[in-house]
């Protein structure tokens, strides 16, 4: 990259350089991972997939009970800038202590999984658990001192690796082995690409720093509880009420939903450093501007990728994935609605937790997951992979109303009501067109299919940049300090 271009970029406010770095890492972390997903389910079919959802997901829990809640808090601390040698040897040493009662607790209840006993899956989770101690203390460190593009950069990269050695793995003949270990592989290569920002020294740490860890990272912790359930208690209860064939065939569709998503997320990693600095600074008029364009920025994929989406699944599904996928496109179109609902339950959420209100956070993540499992008992006998999706739904709204609730003690947040307008109306043009063409065309091959994606697409821009000026003068301005050209027309 040549020197001016590098200038032009470091002029761009620190959000916005660092929003699109987060950005162009997630995009590149998405579309692998779109391309490996369905290259795995082809050669792997729905049951090998459902097994390796069923890794991530006690992986995810395990891993949850082995950070403790500190990882975060250690980002909040060291973002504030006081003791960030100790901060980071403190939650260096409690993270340690925590892995080793994680694995021992992952030995005592594994008898009592039955999808715990098959493909070794406790060895792999103990292997990615001691992966995590290196991986996770090196990024959260890197995050917590500023290094956001860095951070999403190893992102990226990692999930690169990931991608690759999975695929090579696969190909080779070594099945879903070759999934976990490239989940390993990945977590070991994000610490490797940030040890070079990594400038912290160990330092003698004391019980104030453990405690001031632990106030914080106690609510993270439940907040993760939380979270946890949200991501993983409908995989786990659908293997248990039904076959690894149908995790495969949810979390398929669940993971093609992401796509509405990864907007959200890139912005919510930006903010959630900056969001703990101005708060620990008596900044808090900085927050309510940020979380409410985060808010409009991230809908405008979520909201088309979700009209798009609902009339398309189908045939998306059967082509990209495979023929025993396609059953998940009820799935698809109840969760890319819920992938709407989670922008406002994760930037909101990002505004309560990062301002130091982790407590609230928990009390909406908590009551939400409770319902979540109380729905997903009860509704996947009865409606199997829909009646999960339903249950994911309701309690992300739910999550979404109560953080809403406690912020606005703290924020006031005014949705631009206005360009969210703009998104919806440019969303209904292009879906109106997607629906003539579906009718009047059969969906019979993936060509077919895709021209009506990319039309749609293309369709829904102009007529948004047309609408909105400010949205259209925002992304002309991004795209022309790269140095890149912007269309006078538009």
């Amino acid at each position: 990259m040549s020197k001016p271009i590098i200038s032009n970029i470091m002029r761009i406010p620190a959000i916005q350089r660092q929003s699109t770095l987060s950005l162009l890492s997630t995009i590149t972390i998405t579309f692998f991972g779109f391309i490996s997903t369905m290259l795995f389910s082809h050669l792997l079919g729905k049951d090998l997939m459902g097994v390796y959802y069923l890794f991530l997901a006690y992986y995810g829990v395990f891993n949850m009970i082995g950070d403790g809640g500190f990882g975060q808090a250690a980002v909040k601390r060291i973002s504030e800038g006081n003791d960030q040698n100790a901060y980071i040897t403190a939650y260096a040493s409690l993270r340690a202590l925590l892995i080793i009662v994680s694995t021992l607790l992952l030995l005592l209840l594994s008898p009592y999984f039955i999808d715990l006993q098959s493909y070794d899956l406790v060895l792999w989770i103990i292997i990615a658990l001691t992966a995590s101690f290196f991986g996770h203390t090196v990024t959260y460190g890197i995050y917590g001192l500023g290094h956001v593009g860095i951070y999403s950069i190893s992102n990226g990269i990692s999930e690169f690796v990931r991608i690759v050695f999975q695929i090579i793995a696969v190909l080779l003949g070594f099945s879903v082995f070759g999934l976990f270990g490239g989940v390993i592989a990945g977590i070991i290569i994000s610490g490797i690409i940030c040890l070079k920002y990594f400038t912290f020294r160990p330092a003698k740490f004391s019980f104030r720093h453990i405690s001031s860890l632990a106030v914080y990272g106690f609510w993270i912790f439940l907040i993760g509880t939380g979270s946890i359930v949200f991501a993983y208690a409908d995989t786990i209860f659908i293997g248990y009420f039904m076959t690894n064939g149908d995790v495969g065939v949810y979390r398929t569709a669940y993971q093609f939903t992401s796509l509405a998503a990864f907007l959200s997320v890139a912005i919510a990693t930006t903010l959630t450093p900056k969001i703990s600095h101005w708060s620990s600074n008596s900044q808090m008029d900085r927050i309510s501007p940020a979380v409410t364009r985060g808010i409009t920025m991230s809908l405008i994929l979520a909201i088309p990728v979700a009209f798009g989406g609902i009339l398309l699944s189908e045939r998306l599904l059967y082509f990209f994935y495979g023929a025993d996928f396609a059953t998940g496109s009820t799935v698809c179109s109840i969760l890319l609605v819920m992938q709407i609902i989670a922008v406002f339950t994760l930037l909101l959420g990002v505004g309560l937790t990062a301002s130091d209100h982790a407590r609230q956070a928990f009390y909406a993540a908590g009551i939400a997951a409770l319902l979540n499992i109380v729905l997903n008992v009860t509704l996947i006998p009865i409606f199997g992979i829909n009646g999960a999706a339903v249950a994911t739904l309701i309690s992300y709204t739910l999550n979404a109303i109560l953080i809403s609730h406690f912020l606005k003690r703290y924020i006031t947040i005014r949705l631009e009501l206005l360009p969210i307008a703009h998104i919806v109306i440019a969303s209904v043009v292009m879906a109106l067109f997607v629906f003539i063409y579906i009718r009047f065309i059969p969906l019979d091959n993936v060509l077919v299919t895709l021209i009506p994606v990319i039309i749609g697409a293309l369709i829904y821009i102009l007529v948004l940049l047309k609408l909105d000026h400010g949205i259209r003068d925002e992304i002309a301005g991004m795209i022309t300090t790269f140095g890149l050209p912007w269309p006078k027309w538009l």
